[in-house]
């Protein structure tokens, strides 16, 4: 893409309505109070990364925007539809909200093409042909299309996280969600998944995602949001998060991301 391109989709980007929004969000668990005050929006087409120091809030946050966590005070706005209580605009919103898990959530008595084409199949009335050649083609997105006739406990954690993400992709969604995806698998198969994301990042798919792959994040995000004790401390572009930190917080978790690295 040309600059002059880029810029012009940049501005249409900025006119957009963000396709997350998130308004002195508060959540607790009894007396503890996981999310404090936070306020965040995602643009159309954005690449967010959060970090943070375990039990910062981040994977809350994440699992708050499609409401498998219930927030008990402030706003949030998916694709422009409050979450609230009514089920109906829940159902919207989670037919264009992908998510992938550290777990990979897969039914292990379904092959992997019949865990790909269960959802559109049934939630959004796709006729079968269609639904499995919708599968083969994300499948092959994510470089394992021989395996479709296997079943999940025949493949390593690396394929099975690729089989996740193709599978949230079979339903098209505006949205995708990351919850720490490499975070259960070996050292050799985290390179794969993140191989897998980076080219999903490069098609303009609205990204958010919980990581400690910083490398990932200085190559794939828009901008980097640092939450520590449920808040966000510091955001910004990759290079100026990562190089310049501001606070005490910040540069005491990269110290600790580089010291186990």
């Amino acid at each position: 893409m040309s600059t002059s391109m880029e810029a012009v989709a940049s501005a249409a980007r900025a006119d957009a309505p963000p396709a997350i929004m998130l308004d002195k969000v508060n959540k607790w668990y009894g007396a503890l109070h996981v999310l404090r005050d936070v306020t965040l929006n995602v643009a159309l087409g954005e690449r967010l990364v959060v970090c943070g120091p375990s039990g910062s809030g981040k994977s809350t946050l994440i699992r708050c925007i499609n409401r498998l966590e219930t927030h008990q005070e402030g706003t949030i706005k998916v694709d422009g539809i409050e979450l609230s209580d009514d089920l109906r605009a829940l159902d919207a919103i989670r037919r264009e909200v992908g998510m992938v898990f550290q777990s990979f959530n897969l039914f292990p008595h379904l092959t992997i093409l019949e865990n790909c084409t269960l959802a559109p199949i049934w939630v959004r009335h796709m006729p079968k042909a269609e639904a499995e050649a919708l599968a083969m083609e994300y499948l092959e997105r994510v470089k394992i299309p021989e395996q479709a006739k296997k079943y999940p406990g025949q493949l390593s954690g690396g394929q099975q996280q690729r089989v996740a993400i193709a599978r949230a992709l079979c339903m098209k969604p505006k949205i995708m969600l990351f919850d720490e995806p490499t975070s259960a698998l070996d050292p050799e198969m985290i390179k794969e998944v993140l191989e897998t994301m980076v080219g999903l990042a490069e098609t303009g798919m609205t990204m958010v995602c919980v990581t400690h792959e910083m490398g990932f994040a200085r190559q794939v995000a828009d901008r980097v949001v640092f939450m520590d004790r449920g808040e966000i401390v510091e955001q910004g572009p990759p290079n100026e998060v990562f190089e310049n930190p501001r606070t005490d917080r910040l540069k005491l978790f990269l110290s600790q991301i580089l010291r186990g690295h």
